[in-house]
């Protein structure tokens, strides 16, 4: 007779059946995995004969076949160690049959026994609801949190297979996701569980002037534009970037989902965490690699744009990222996902992200700081400017000069305005767009995803403000793409304004944010090395 256990295997942010199913026969007494296991899931004999040693728990000296079916999925990982251990002991009589088909399990085995997290446990647990015939899931404890958006399918945390072999039994029980147990390691439903990081202690008020990039920083947030923020070196670039998640409302429970699954899948979820309710904020090293930025590996697993979704991907030092990486972000950037496609597998990973990047305006960083000290040739700086695409530059919607700021600036009292009161700005203005576009999947109507026809229909302009975006077209020799994120990003300011009708000081605003486009700022870029001029009349 052949015993069976359900699980699942994660393909992509999703997860498919697994199933488990134990034969024990007479002949040499062996353990034999099949069916398309790796070596770190057929190393799960060792393991289990280990722990098994540790229980006193009788192994048969016989014939162990196993075989995770369907034999054409990839199984990776040591998810399987926790089905493969309960069935074959389930096969050998040691645990009731019957039960052991009723509950899908996941979870890698200590040589103690103890089970140890694993990747994916929240969309294994989604999965795990819709599939018929399961009385519940079982994973492990430290993955338990991650698994509390599931309130309608009893999920169970186990600490050991002691433990897990107790309640098969029906002589004990483990955790829920409803329990205090679970409540006590700070998972409680409605809140996230991250402890408080360094994106949390940040404020605008520390930032002395900078007005204008605090107000370009507002309107991106509210519309959820790309920004590109250009400035010498100490102007504050990273400084304001790495403010901005503080003006960015909590995420909705269905975008916390998202991010939530996308981290358990990359293993990035601290043990015992719940729902990821604040927007990620990811800052990869220009030296990061195509695959890490924007997913990939064997077995695949996401990047940072798919990390940042729902949040913002931060690319500092911008031309010294590789151009492959560069090139690679325009599919996230338009389409708002990711599609990899490998020889045993294709996988599409969401990557809907704000893209905010900060460079030099030449190699030294001196060249618009109207002191003249800029050293590098027209030549140089053309070179340096170069390494950013003109394509990827159509798709970042505010182009941002930061000027330098003079000691006696900082020294003044005068700060900037608080980020709590930037924040509820910008989620009165996202909740106009939510309200203008009530039937957006999940409620997540922003500005910087209107189509052309939504451009249309929304952001119509009366005879003054054609005229702005015309001319600002052919004086800037803007492309449609960027015309669009234009007409966009001014839709985002009239939100700000309480506006139902997008002005013509509206469109004048956002024009203003296109003015350092390359096709703008290269020849200057040039002039500037040869004749330096003040960083006010650039």
């Amino acid at each position: 007779m052949i015993q069976t256990v359900p699980t699942a295997a994660l393909v992509g942010l999703e997860a498919c059946a697994i199933t488990v199913e134990v034969s024990i026969r007479r002949g040499t007494p062996m353990i034999q995995i099949v069916g398309l296991a790796p070596a770190a899931v057929a190393a799960c004999r060792e393991r289990f004969r280990a722990a098994a040693a540790q229980l006193d728990l009788h192994v048969p000296g016989l014939r162990i076949t196993v075989n995770l079916a369907p034999a054409d999925v990839r199984k990776d990982g040591a998810a399987y160690d926790l089905p493969i251990s309960v069935g074959i002991l389930a096969a050998s009589g040691q645990l009731p049959r019957a039960r052991s088909l009723r509950y899908a399990m996941v979870g890698e085995l200590g040589l103690d026994g103890t089970v140890r997290g694993v990747r994916g446990s929240l969309p294994i647990a989604l999965h795990c609801r819709s599939r018929p015939g399961l009385a519940g899931l079982i994973v492990p404890f430290d993955n338990l949190g991650e698994t509390l958006p599931i309130e309608d399918f009893p999920v169970f945390g186990a600490r050991t297979l002691a433990g897990v072999l107790q309640f098969l039994r029906g002589q004990g029980d483990l955790p829920r996701t409803t329990d205090t147990a679970c409540a006590s390691r700070g998972a409680t439903r409605g809140r996230s569980t991250l402890p408080p990081g360094p994106d949390d202690t940040p404020d605008l008020a520390e930032v002395r002037g900078q007005e204008g990039v605090i107000r370009a920083l507002e309107v991106a947030a509210a519309g959820g534009h790309n920004i590109l923020l250009r400035g010498t070196p100490g102007s504050g670039k990273t400084m304001l970037a790495r403010r901005l998640p503080t003006i960015l409302p909590e995420l909705t429970l269905s975008e916390a989902v998202e991010a939530t699954v996308i981290r358990s899948v990359a293993g990035q979820l601290p043990p015992g965490e719940g729902l990821f309710l604040r927007s990620p904020f990811r800052a990869p090293h220009h030296s990061i690699s195509e695959a890490g930025l924007i997913g990939g590996g064997n077995p695949p697993r996401p990047g940072e744009v798919s990390l940042a979704h729902h949040g913002v991907l931060f690319l500092d030092e911008l031309p010294e990222f590789r151009a492959r990486c560069l090139e690679a972000l325009r599919q996230p950037l338009e389409e708002g996902s990711i599609s990899l496609v490998r020889a045993r597998a294709a996988v599409r990973y969401p990557a809907r992200f704000m893209l905010v990047a900060a460079m030099n305006p030449c190699p030294c960083g001196l060249l618009t700081d109207g002191t003249g000290r800029c050293t590098c040739d027209p030549a140089r700086v053309r070179g340096y400017l170069s390494r950013i695409s003109g394509p990827l530059l159509d798709r970042i919607d505010m182009h941002v000069d930061v000027p330098g700021i003079r000691w006696r600036e900082l020294r003044e009292e005068r700060s900037g305005p608080e980020s709590s009161g930037v924040r509820l700005r910008v989620r009165e203005a996202r909740d106009r767009a939510r309200r203008r576009l009530p039937g957006w999947p999940g409620g997540g109507a922003m500005n910087s995803r209107l189509s052309p026809r939504m451009l249309r229909e929304h952001c119509s302009l009366d005879t003054e403000g054609e005229s702005v975006i015309s001319a600002a077209a052919e004086r800037l020799r803007l492309s449609a793409r960027a015309c669009h994120r234009a007409l966009r990003v001014a839709r985002t300011i009239a939100d700000l304004a309480g506006s139902e009708r997008v002005l013509s000081e509206h469109v004048a605003e956002a024009v203003q944010y296109r003015a350092l486009d390359r096709r703008s700022w290269g020849n200057a870029s040039a002039d500037h090395a040869v004749n330096p001029r003040p960083a006010a009349e650039v």
